[in-house]
């Protein structure tokens, strides 16, 4: 081995070691600098952690609730959301499933047709006759028929039979004509008065009609959702309010003048019953009726009745089919 080679290998060696401590203190340096930036982090982590404790204590004083209550009442709330969106569907599918099933009543009837005539008060007699006074002096001539009154009903049969109060039509000597809701007219005929509790049947001819689904009004709670629906005031078929049940089993009296009755084991509501919704369906969310309208007290603020499905339905259980 020459002296050239010798030199070379010493220097080779020397150039290992070098770099070789190089390494060592690069890769000293690369994890004193890991080293650093992990504890870094961990301090940031640690901060974080402070303060997201900090943001809970500040949820739960405000709330009065832990952090887990409170995010367990905000999902409360869109459970109550969603119940009240699904609330507002199912109050305008049960109106449309029952109107097609309601009808305006329009009661007519054969009135005087009367005139004004100015006469002399004192007649024939001489001493007057030329006397220059006239007073008015209503005289009949013929009669018109005209529309008396109007109340509603709903349909309980494919063949036409009507459920309504007797008290819409109590009148023998006058007609009645049922407004259906796709605006066909029908000539009305009343088969069945009840003497205890206000209900009477309407027949009408054609068909076949949608009958409103009966429910069961044994099983009401108070507090329970109810719409009215019927013609009010005698203008607005199809009229429908929301309310609830306000109290069950009532005995009340009802009717005008003379004319009174007492009702026994009614339905007290606070949905509108107006004048001219007698008669009609008061229904659940669902769409089935279950009770007839009868009366309200005039005055008050939303105090209606109305007489339980079930009653009717063991009156007039012959006309259903």
């Amino acid at each position: 081995m020459t002296k050239l080679q010798i030199k070379r290998i010493i220097l080779s060696l020397i150039l290992l070691g070098v770099l070789g401590e190089i390494g060592y203190v690069v890769k000293a340096k690369i994890q004193s600098y890991i080293s650093i930036k992990e504890a870094a982090l961990n301090e940031k982590i640690g901060l974080l952690a402070l303060q997201v404790a900090s943001l809970q204590t500040a949820v739960q004083k405000l709330s009065g609730e832990s952090v887990e209550t409170a995010l367990s009442l905000k999902e409360l709330q869109n459970r109550k959301e969603a119940i009240a969106k699904s609330q507002d569907e199912l109050l305008t599918g049960a109106v449309a499933n029952i109107t097609p099933s309601v009808v305006s009543i329009v009661v007519s009837k054969d009135v005087p047709k009367l005139e004004v005539e100015y006469v002399n008060p004192f007649g024939d007699d001489p001493f007057f006759r030329n006397f220059n006074y006239q007073v008015p002096v209503y005289r009949q001539k013929g009669t018109v028929n005209q529309k008396v009154g109007a109340g509603t009903g709903f349909i309980v049969s494919t063949d036409g039979y009507i459920l309504t109060n007797r008290h819409v039509v109590s009148d023998p000597n006058a007609t009645y004509t049922a407004l259906l809701a796709d605006g066909t007219q029908k000539n009305g005929r009343v088969v069945f008065r009840d003497s205890e509790h206000d209900l009477a049947v309407v027949k009408i001819e054609g068909g076949p009609f949608k009958p409103a689904p009966l429910g069961n009004s044994g099983g009401l709670k108070l507090g329970q959702t109810v719409v009215a629906v019927g013609n009010a005031l005698g203008e607005y078929n199809n009229s429908v309010s929301v309310g609830i049940i306000s109290g069950l089993n009532r005995t009340i009296e009802a009717g005008s003048g003379q004319s009174r009755e007492t009702l026994a084991g009614v339905i007290q509501t606070d949905a509108a019953i107006n004048p001219g919704n007698s008669g009609g369906p008061l229904i659940t969310t669902t769409g089935e009726v279950i009770g007839v309208n009868v009366a309200t007290v005039i005055g008050s603020s939303n105090i209606s009745f109305s007489i339980p499905i079930n009653t009717a339905k063991g009156l007039i259980g012959t006309y259903i089919h």
